[in-house]
């Protein structure tokens, strides 16, 4: 039988990144969910599927690279190429 409980998968306190970005797990962002309340309700989401949702994205991305990309750069890569430009 599986058990689930939601009190044990809260997620940690948010530590503010910047003016509307909070993380509350190491490399996931999130707009701050108090920014977000006149159009969009926030839901409770438990941690195992935060991690199921991120690893997902991770998985994807390596599928988008392997199928479609010629050679992947890093942000870093990036922007030297920029600046040597200007």
């Amino acid at each position: 039988m599986f058990g689930f409980r939601l009190s044990a998968e809260r997620p940690p306190e948010a530590h503010r990144v910047t003016d509307v970005v909070v993380s509350r797990f190491d490399h996931v962002y999130e707009i701050d969910p108090a920014l977000m309340t006149e159009h969009v309700h926030q839901q409770n989401l438990p941690n195992w599927d935060m991690h199921r949702i991120v690893d997902n994205r991770w998985e994807h991305l390596a599928w988008m690279h392997d199928h479609f990309a010629d050679s992947v750069i890093s942000g870093e890569e990036l922007l030297k190429e920029i600046d040597a430009e200007g």
